[in-house]
């Protein structure tokens, strides 16, 4: 697959009016992210089944710890197994993994001219962060390999002044911040995300309203973010 093209390619609108997702299953939908109108980018992707095996393999034996690194395109996949350590038993499966997030890197970091990006990557056992909010950072890449992921808010659908001591410690379905939970929308696991935050240029106010989703009972996510460096 090509690199998305860099920030000097993308040319912002003039007219901005409200904030909405663009939603696609080709991955030229996340430089839509540079749309003023747009707090969400999704590429909707099926993760290939062998990728699938891998992780799930790499779960179940717990082949996984958690990871917080800073990693450019030219050696992501390198760190990456040098942080996971795999076995000779499991090396197959943890290059699938390295390999699929390294592309996601180089896109990150060609979409944004970045020359690294700030990796996290966790197996949760419990919602990271349960309650609706919004980041204050420029933009955040998330992916869920495995179990149920990141939902998140219209931003016509959010009273935005029930976020954090807004809700008066009313849990997010009867504080008002929504009408209905009809609104709550929901990314699939393999699905790419862009999600905006308060500190993109022009943004404050608008960054996008998500939280983790409520985790069942002995099932656990995979969650990978990239960040700004």
């Amino acid at each position: 697959m090509n690199a998305l093209a860099p920030l000097s390619a993308q040319v912002k609108p003039t007219e901005p009016l409200h904030r909405r997702a663009a939603i696609n299953s080709d991955a030229n939908v996340l430089p839509q992210i540079y749309n003023e109108n747009i707090n969400i980018a999704v590429w909707q992707r099926n993760l290939e089944s062998t990728l699938t095996e891998a992780v799930n393999t790499l779960i179940n034996t717990n082949a996984l710890k958690p990871l917080e690194l800073a990693l450019s395109p030219d050696n992501a996949f390198d760190q990456l197994i040098k942080a996971l350590k795999p076995t000779e038993q499991n090396y197959n499966e943890a290059k699938a993994l390295c390999e699929d997030i390294a592309l996601l890197i180089e896109m990150f970091c060609c979409l944004f001219d970045l020359k690294r990006a700030g990796l996290r990557l966790k197996v949760l056992n419990n919602p990271m962060c349960p309650r609706f909010h919004v980041d204050k950072i420029p933009c955040r890449l998330v992916a869920t390999y495995q179990g149920v992921a990141t939902q998140w808010l219209n931003h016509s659908d959010v009273d935005r002044s029930k976020l954090g001591a807004g809700n008066l410690g009313k849990p997010d379905e009867e504080s008002g911040l929504f009408t209905s939970t009809s609104h709550i929308n929901q990314l699939n696991q393999g699905d790419i995300a862009l999600l905006k935050g308060e500190y993109w240029d022009e943004n404050e106010g608008a960054g996008l309203v998500h939280r983790s989703p409520p985790v069942a009972a002995n099932e656990q996510r995979l969650l990978l973010t990239l960040d700004f460096i």
